[in-house]
């Protein structure tokens, strides 16, 4: 009886605590407001400039999912970009043949040929093996099989991604010239020796 009525008691105290917690008045101190005022602050005052590829540029979205296109689209969009867009891999190919992209975003999971099969097939082509591929997915499986092989993907980007991660995915593929340019692992490791 005795255990009871400490448990009891303790609840009461706990709920107390609770109630005085939420009971209290909110600070006059205009919160918003000053997030606000910082953001602009912080906007203003970036340490470092964002480097975008030349405006032009040609970028080829390859996913199944209309959601990612427009998101994608719009960031390019707004960086300067000429975006093509395609639904799956067999789409994509066709456009890259004609369309000549500077970079591609391929998501790994697509309908019918996957995205790895898709990469394939563009480092195989000899027009389009210079061509940079920044691959996608938010499957954990596909991210762990895009680690596993090395085929040929200059990039790797988890969805959901967002506008700063894209950005700097391509700042990362960019040359002096801010033209995506794709580089294998030893042009890369001869560069900074």
């Amino acid at each position: 009886m005795v255990t009871d009525m400490n448990f009891f008691n303790t609840i009461k105290q706990r709920f107390t605590l609770i109630w005085n917690a939420i009971s209290k008045p909110l600070p006059q101190e205009p919160v918003f407001q000053r997030v606000e005022v910082d953001n602009k602050l912080t906007q203003n005052n970036r340490l470092n400039n964002r480097i975008n590829a030349k405006p032009g540029t040609r970028v080829l979205v390859i996913d199944d999912s209309k959601t990612v296109l427009g998101f994608l689209g719009k960031i390019l969009k707004q960086n300067k970009y000429q975006v093509l867009q395609a639904l799956d891999a067999e789409e994509g190919l066709q456009l890259a043949k004609t369309e000549k992209p500077d970079l591609i975003f391929l998501d790994i999971v697509l309908p019918g040929m996957n995205g790895f099969a898709a990469l394939r097939l563009l480092r195989k082509d000899p027009s389009l093996s210079h061509v940079p591929v920044i691959m996608m997915s938010g499957n954990i499986q596909a991210t762990e099989e895009f680690y596993m092989q090395s085929i040929g993907a200059d990039d790797f980007l988890k969805k959901p991604f967002s506008r700063a991660e894209v950005c700097a995915r391509i700042e990362q593929i960019l040359d002096a010239d801010l033209i995506p340019c794709r580089q294998n692992k030893q042009q890369k490791e001869t560069a900074v020796a």
